[in-house]
């Protein structure tokens, strides 16, 4: 079993971490899948490719076709963007549950789909937060969760791990450097402990699907925030499409009509294959939704046998 990281040349905040990872000990050069070069050290694997991030699907099969070692987890390096430009290091899942065929696919996917959220998302957003204050990069870098959102297509647990979130701060060497340590340390490639290993820590633990919110998730950060704490996908409200019932939303066992149930049931779904033996509590962020919307989301987990877990419950 490895573990597949992959990078892109052609951006300055996926190839500036690999490259400050690839100058640490240990590392020498692996077999090339279809021209793409790699790089071995211990149990891990580095891809670097020269095509776009999220459009570059089935990474993990294509490496265990090429040379027969199976993937365990992929980590994504890449690029931040968002409109506030505020410079941040971000960890999240992957994927857009909440399409479905026919839609346009701007960021990469494919309809009605999520990879297995990498259990290691929670201990290394922690990790990363210390990591970050160690170094000094906050508070001029925050340190966020954000939602499952774009690709590539993976079947194995995946996590993006970005810089963001304008060209001066992809480039910025002091945070390729704290990405780097992430992995290494996060890894154990140094030679302790890897971090976030769920398989050592499987047994009757909770796991949080987080579902409404913002794109930064902020009341299901403030959970993954304490240690022990596990996350699995996080599910914003704009993946969670509800067709407003008009004057009818007042009735009793109301049909509410969208993708919304498609995106949580996928949600779910993948979360428990990531975390086997675990027990995914759905964590809702009732702020974010009104009355009708909070009543048909409790009904249909209620109805899919997915229990509602509150803070208290995952620390």
């Amino acid at each position: 079993m490895v573990t597949l990281i992959v990078a892109t040349t052609i951006d300055p905040a996926s190839i500036g971490p690999a490259s400050a990872l690839l100058a640490m000990p240990g590392w020498h050069p692996g077999p090339p899948i279809q021209d793409v070069p790699s790089f071995v050290n211990r149990d891990v694997r580095l891809l670097k490719h020269d095509s776009s991030i999220v459009r570059e699907d089935h990474l993990d099969m294509r490496w265990e076709e090429t040379t027969g070692e199976t993937v365990d987890e992929v980590i994504f390096l890449s690029k931040h963007t968002a409109a506030s430009n505020r410079p941040a290091l971000t960890v999240h899942p992957i994927g857009v549950p909440h399409l479905t065929e026919g839609d346009q696919l701007p960021v990469g996917g494919k309809p009605a789909w999520a990879a297995p959220p990498n259990p290691r998302i929670g201990p290394w957003f922690r990790l990363l937060k210390s990591i970050a204050d160690s170094q000094n990069l906050t508070p001029e870098f925050e340190v966020t969760l954000e939602a499952t959102h774009h690709g590539p297509v993976t079947n194995a647990p995946t996590m993006f791990v970005e810089i963001g979130s304008t060209e001066e701060y992809w480039k910025r060497q002091d945070a390729a450097q704290a990405i780097a340590l992430l992995v290494w340390e996060g890894l154990g490639l140094g030679g302790g402990d890897a971090v976030g290993d769920w398989s050592r820590n499987c047994f009757q633990q909770k796991i949080l699907l987080g579902i409404g919110g913002g794109h930064y998730v902020p009341r299901h950060m403030d959970i993954v925030r304490k240690d022990g704490v596990w996350v699995g996908h996080l599910i914003a409200g704009y993946s969670l499409p509800m067709e407003d019932p008009g004057p009818s939303k007042s009735q009793a066992n109301l049909e509410v009509g969208g993708t919304w149930k498609q995106a949580i049931r996928v949600a779910f779904d993948t979360t428990r294959a990531a975390f086997p033996q675990g027990e995914v509590l759905a964590h809702l962020d009732n702020k974010s939704f009104k009355g009708w919307q909070r009543n048909a989301i409790v009904g249909f987990l209620a109805e899919q046998n997915i229990k509602v877990g509150k803070p208290s419950d995952f620390c």
